[in-house]
């Protein structure tokens, strides 16, 4: 088997682990193969997606679709297998295996991403909001006590702007710290098992109708950990850099925060003020791994949404 071909972001990430990424990419065929045999399934053609794992097609021997993920180092898959065994197919995709040896998942075939249906932003937000519902239903014994994400998300900000040379804007800086301090600490009523990144790339259609797919689409690549309900609605809001230029940046954000808030019963001042902190933060961390094409948007399109002066 050759070595498989990476998908740009994983390429970076690789790239800056050093010989220990290389390492891993050269194993990689060896590995594949080792999944085939435990699996029972024959390898087929890489799938994009996938930021920190090598993600393809597989086929068992009854002729079933199925995907196999590889994570890269520094990225295992415990907490991702452990959130979608415990779902069972609700909101999320159907677990089929784990090989934590080879930290290595085998997940149901799904469709293309919500992200390439071409579906205007509102519906793709309301199509996000309701699957997250449907994923909250997770019980919260499923996954372990965690940190305050608003305290991590703070102090990665502040490193990462230091070690980066300070590329963000100092009102954009203020504004995600104010935001961080505000968010720290939320009702414990309200906690439940957060997917942590739940964008459109990582939101797909089942390929038939089922059970715990209310909305037609289910959640891949779950983080997998509690907190505020208002945190995952935040980060659907955390792309759409090309929707958020301009004078009426704001404005179209706020409708989406309503949007948001009301399908989901979350509070809408913290919807904003958590798509305006992870907005920061992805910037400055896709950066951070020698992706700043990717990553300067982000940070550009956050003094958009500032308040005017």
């Amino acid at each position: 088997m050759t070595v498989p071909r990476l998908q740009p972001l994983t390429q970076a990430k690789l790239a800056g682990q050093g010989e220990e990424g290389a390492a891993w990419h050269r194993d990689l065929p060896g590995v594949l193969a080792a999944l085939e045999k435990r699996w029972q399934v024959a390898m087929g053609r890489p799938l994009p997606g996938g930021s920190a794992s090598y993600v393809c097609c597989a086929t068992t021997r009854d002729g079933q679709e199925r995907v196999v993920k590889v994570g890269v180092p520094g990225h295992d898959l415990v907490a991702e297998a452990r959130v979608l065994g415990a779902a069972e197919g609700r909101g999320y995709a159907l677990l089929h295996g784990h090989a934590p040896e080879h930290d290595a998942v085998l997940i149901e075939s799904l469709g293309p991403g919500l992200a390439q249906s071409g579906a205007p932003p509102e519906r793709v937000i309301a199509l996000l909001a309701d699957t997250l519902r449907e994923a909250w239903r997770l019980p919260l014994d499923a996954v372990p006590p965690g940190e305050d994400k608003a305290v991590t998300l703070r102090a990665l900000v502040v490193d990462l702007d230091e070690r980066l040379g300070r590329p963000t804007d100092r009102r954009v800086l203020r504004a995600a710290l104010d935001n961080a301090d505000a968010l720290a600490g939320h009702d414990p009523a309200t906690t439940v098992v957060l997917h942590g990144d739940a964008h459109p790339g990582n939101a797909l259609p089942v390929t038939a109708p089922r059970e715990g797919a209310p909305t037609g689409y289910v959640f891949v690549d779950p983080d997998g950990f509690r907190g505020d309900p208002a945190y995952d609605a935040g980060v659907v809001l955390r792309d759409w850099c090309s929707h958020l230029t301009g004078p009426d940046a704001r404005t179209r954000l706020d409708g989406w925060c309503d949007l948001v808030a009301e399908r989901t019963g979350t509070d809408r001042d913290r919807v904003r003020a958590w798509a305006f902190l992870e907005r920061v933060s992805t910037g400055l961390y896709v950066t951070s791994f020698g992706a700043e094409r990717v990553g300067r948007p982000f940070l550009e399109t956050a003094a958009h949404l500032l308040p005017r002066r």
